[in-house]
């Protein structure tokens, strides 16, 4: 059966309520909601006042990591700091998961190549996740969707490192390029598998840029907006925005396009499709029609 993918077109606060609420899934218990609080400088991460009905709808804790790299949001003080600044305290509870040694660590019996994954500590207080992308480009991973969010960005500043060297950190910058994609899929699918499926994702194609968040100086938006999808899968999903992508009618898509092309970053997709915990075949549902 395919993985369905709720679509709109239309890009609103509401929308993302409204999304959920037809997906149907009610995400139990404490709810951590993971999404990107930006890097200091970068002019397109979504803001907290677009994502504040969503969150305040599911009572969900922001939850992020520390980086890897150098910035501001690589050590703890640092990280705080640009929670502030962004303002993501001033509407939520905010949890830095790896704020504090020592990192939770889980097993990837069927990794590709790595066999473990190193978290934030503070995943062990959440029964489910809520999963907020903001769907764009990627100077290493091409693309950043569900699928980076589950895994570099639920990683401990360590797991961070551990999967972009596939499973050595001192090669943090050095690994073999399709290694630390797998390994990206694989540290995602430990995190889907902590949740048991109490997980919904939801992808924003909003201020595409073929530069992450996590880029201080990052370019401009290379393309009008898309939508709004969500879905129970997060290889469906961002298989779905990369075909939306190629899709489009805007010439500016073909920026992108090569951005996600010479990073080779459907391989993520392909990697945790061939593990198993989500499907490359889905059916987009437009909203409208439902």
């Amino acid at each position: 059966m395919k993985s369905k993918v709720y679509f709109s077109r239309t890009i609103t606060p509401e929308t993302l309520v409204a999304l959920y609420d037809l997906l149907g899934k009610e995400l139990p218990g404490k709810v951590a909601v993971k999404l990107h609080s930006g890097e200091v400088g970068n002019q397109n991460f979504l803001r907290p006042q677009f994502f504040r009905p969503i969150i305040e709808h599911v009572s969900g804790t922001v939850v992020e990591c520390n980086t890897a790299y150098d910035g501001e949001r690589n050590t703890t003080e640092k990280h705080w700091k640009t929670i502030k600044l962004h303002g993501w305290q001033d509407y939520f509870t905010v949890d830095l998961m790896d704020g504090e040694g020592p990192d939770l660590e889980l097993p990837i019996p069927g990794g590709k190549r790595i066999q473990k994954n190193f978290v934030g500590k503070h995943l062990a207080n959440y029964d489910s996740m809520l999963v907020l992308s903001h769907f764009k480009g990627h100077p290493m991973g091409g693309y950043g969707g569900a699928l980076k969010q589950l895994s570099i960005g639920v990683a401990s500043a360590h797991g961070k490192a551990y999967i972009h060297g596939a499973g050595d950190p001192a090669a943090l910058w050095t690994a073999d390029h399709d290694s630390f994609l797998e390994s990206m899929a694989d540290a995602a699918s430990s995190v889907v598998e902590y949740f048991h499926g109490n997980a919904v994702y939801i992808n924003v194609m909003k201020n595409m840029s073929v530069d992450c968040d996590c880029c201080a100086v990052a370019e401009d938006p290379c393309m009008q907006d898309i939508g709004v999808l969500i879905s129970l899968d997060p290889v469906a999903i961002d298989q779905a925005c990369i075909d939306l992508v190629y899709a489009a009618d805007d010439p500016g898509k073909e920026h992108l396009i090569e951005r996600i092309e010479s990073r080779n970053g459907v391989h993520t997709i392909e990697a945790a499709a061939a593990l198993g915990f989500g499907s490359r075949e889905y059916q987009l549902i437009d909203a409208a029609s439902c």
